[in-house]
């Protein structure tokens, strides 16, 4: 019998890499996943639609770059064209956009803070910037059981 709580999947879109955070089962806490190439997104739409089979997610969040005045640019306009090339590649996935504004600052910020070396901030700062993301998502829906 499959279990009715099933996991999230966030997504930072990056102009380098993607970053991608897991949450837990219970969708209560989001941790870092993984780091993709972001150069090919064929080949990261494949990365994430096996990342979403394998770990039974049944929710995407994307994030959605808006500026600082809540307007949407370039970045926020490839992040949604992303988000419906997600959803049509993963059928049976919700796929939805959360506002991402200073996730990024907020992630080097924590890891800095943590004392983790420029090099391996590099590497880890968009899986961190996911989870961040998808965090924020968790956090507003759990006010709204």
């Amino acid at each position: 019998m499959k279990d009715a709580r099933s996991r999230c999947l966030g997504v930072d879109l990056g102009d380098v890499r993607i970053g991608l955070a897991l949450s837990d089962p219970l969708g209560v806490m989001a941790q870092p996943f993984a780091v993709l190439d972001s150069e090919g997104s064929r080949q990261a739409l494949d990365a994430i639609a096996r990342a979403i089979a394998s770990e039974e997610v049944t929710t995407v969040i994307v994030g959605l770059p808006l500026l600082l005045s809540g307007v949407e640019g370039e970045r926020a306009r490839s992040a949604r064209e992303f988000a419906r090339r997600l959803a049509r590649r993963c059928p049976g996935t919700r796929v939805e956009l959360w506002d991402e504004r200073l996730t990024s600052v907020q992630a080097e910020r924590a890891m800095v803070g943590a004392k983790v070396r420029r090099r391996a901030r590099r590497q880890a700062i968009d899986a961190v910037a996911a989870a961040l993301i998808l965090q924020s998502w968790l956090d507003a829906r759990s006010g709204t059981r």
